[in-house]
């Protein structure tokens, strides 16, 4: 059963909470050390909310410090770890891709949408080296992954236009879609196709074909996609070999999910 969307009233929610998490957050591959400063900037709060919050998830065990700066511990694992633990699609979907990769010989994950990225939930990894290293929560940008487009395609026109209103994409290569009417186009073209394909926007030498996977009610509860080296497989091969695997998967998967 889905839940409700619908934010709760601001008297209803703790802002303590929510400024712990929005430090959380501040954290990432870019930002791995950070001064009070640096969190204070990131997070839009003052050093002295920023100190406090930092040096609760010091006493809590999720930060650790050296005095000036502050780096999260293995501790915050566990807050993914709850959402793995307790959701059910990851589990449904896994059979699936071990399936497709098993058919195709290729990598094959799954991932939904959270703001202007994709995440991993799920991965069934072939024994192939790839500059792009991946696993579940692993975050990618929505807008140059086959993954993103797949579900943005399947979201409400106004819905998506929010969407792009919100991006800033970022030119990952010289092939990276970055304006708004190019991104429009490119989920346009998937949700015609009923599937995305990505040639080399997201890193040079990687292309990326995918679709949504839905419920039994038909709603789109993911997306899941296989990667290849471009030198190992041109579009065709994507639309003409790998496709049919992923469209097989997402059939079967929209008879197991409940809606």
């Amino acid at each position: 059963m889905a839940l409700s969307q619908r934010p709760p009233a601001a008297r209803d929610q703790l802002g303590g909470l929510a400024r712990g998490l929005a430090v959380i957050e501040a954290f990432g591959a870019t930002r791995q050390r950070a001064s009070i400063t640096d969190i204070a900037a990131a997070t839009g709060s003052s050093r002295a909310a920023a100190r406090r919050c930092l040096l609760t998830l010091v006493s809590l065990g999720y930060a650790e410090t050296d005095g000036r700066h502050f780096t999260l511990t293995p501790r915050v694992l566990r807050l993914g770890g709850a959402w793995l633990a307790s959701a059910e699609l990851p589990g449904l979907i896994q059979p699936q891709l071990e399936a497709v990769r098993e058919a195709t010989g290729e990598s094959c994950s799954a991932a939904i949408l959270d703001g202007p990225d994709v995440v991993y939930i799920a991965r069934a990894a072939a024994r192939r080296i790839m500059s792009v290293t991946l696993a579940v929560g692993s975050r990618l940008p929505a807008h140059c992954t086959a993954l993103g487009r797949a579900l943005l395609s399947t979201l409400p026109p106004r819905a998506l236009e929010q969407h792009i209103a919100a991006l800033t994409p970022e030119a990952l290569t010289s092939h990276t879609r970055t304006t708004r009417a190019a991104i429009r186009d490119a989920v346009a073209a998937a949700r015609a196709q009923g599937y995305a394909l990505v040639d080399e926007e997201l890193e040079l030498g990687l292309r990326s074909v995918a679709v949504p996977v839905r419920d039994g009610r038909g709603r789109c509860v993911a997306a899941m996609n296989i990667g290849v080296q471009a030198s190992r497989a041109d579009e065709a091969a994507l639309q003409n070999r790998l496709l049919p695997a992923l469209l097989q998967a997402a059939a079967a998967l929209r008879h197991s999910i409940p809606g």
